[in-house]
């Protein structure tokens, strides 16, 4: 099995690049409003090294809602059509196939689901009738409950037992292996240490032989660890993304790809060095 998205052997891990099209997402919820803006923004993403730019029409912060579908398609459709018509790679950050309909038809070339394909009913059949890739995401609950009573015995055998049956799930239904990609979900329903246990486990992940995607940009424990505010992590981000890279992550799912491009091409170049030390 192959994937375009392992990381390369030379060079930087591959960046995915945050377009949030809500007013009300934790980070960035209501900056870019407007095709035009948001085209531009991705554009800047591209252009600062990102390899793909994930867009989403609706918040999964600890406590919101689901917008309805129709709106969410209003928010992120014109955006996927016009940034696939300049060639720029997009993922549809959904968890309702209508939705991820529209964004395959439109270009998208990946779903990057938060409920890794269990959140709707025809999310899976949707996935493997096309040929686009798909991030399989681990969430306990949903965004407005994930955070409640929050207890793993192993966080990450859990994790790691979710993803064998997901991934066995979507060979099931005809999703070639070479198109899965895994996040662990830091964050989402994961207090401060299990997000830390995660970010450790890395290597144990990628023995389940996908390409692993960290989403550590901006989180709350970031801030639970330094005491700052939400805009104002991108110092811990790149502490963090520097300790995924270092410990094999494939992808980095980030906010500010300009700051983080130069952590992350100083973490890959020396990435090797610490596989070897390790091994």
């Amino acid at each position: 099995m192959t994937s375009r998205w392992k990381a390369p052997a030379e060079g930087h891990a591959w960046i995915m690049g945050v377009l949030n099209c809500t007013p009300d997402s934790f980070s960035d919820g209501g900056l870019f409003i407007g095709t035009a803006t948001q085209v531009k923004h991705a554009e800047t993403m591209m252009a600062d090294c990102a390899a793909i730019i994930d867009v989403g029409g609706e918040s999964t912060r600890p406590g919101s809602l689901p917008v309805e579908p129709q709106e969410e398609i209003k928010r992120v459709l014109p955006v996927v059509e016009a940034m696939a018509g300049k060639g720029i790679p997009v993922s549809i950050d959904t968890s309702k196939a209508v939705v991820m309909r529209a964004a395959i038809a439109a270009g998208a070339c990946m779903v990057n689901d938060v409920t890794a394909l269990g959140g709707d009913s025809n999310s899976m059949t949707t996935v493997a009738e096309s040929d686009v890739d798909v991030c399989l995401m681990h969430m306990r609950g949903t965004p407005l409950t994930m955070q409640h009573q929050v207890r793993y015995g192993d966080v990450v055998d859990e994790v790691v037992s979710f993803f064998e049956s997901r991934v066995a799930a979507c060979i099931a239904a005809g999703v070639a292996e070479e198109r899965i990609v895994l996040d662990p979900g830091i964050g989402f329903g994961k207090r401060l240490q299990d997000n830390l246990d995660l970010i450790a486990s890395i290597p144990r992940l990628k023995r389940l032989g996908f390409p692993v995607l960290m989403g550590v940009s901006r989180k709350s424990f970031l801030g639970e660890l330094s005491g700052s505010e939400v805009a104002d992590r991108e110092p811990e981000t790149a502490a963090a993304v520097t300790a995924c890279v270092l410990a094999g992550a494939d992808i980095l799912r980030v906010h500010d790809v300009s700051a983080q491009a130069r952590a992350i091409r100083v973490a890959s170049a020396l990435q090797p060095l610490f596989a070897a030390r390790l091994a």
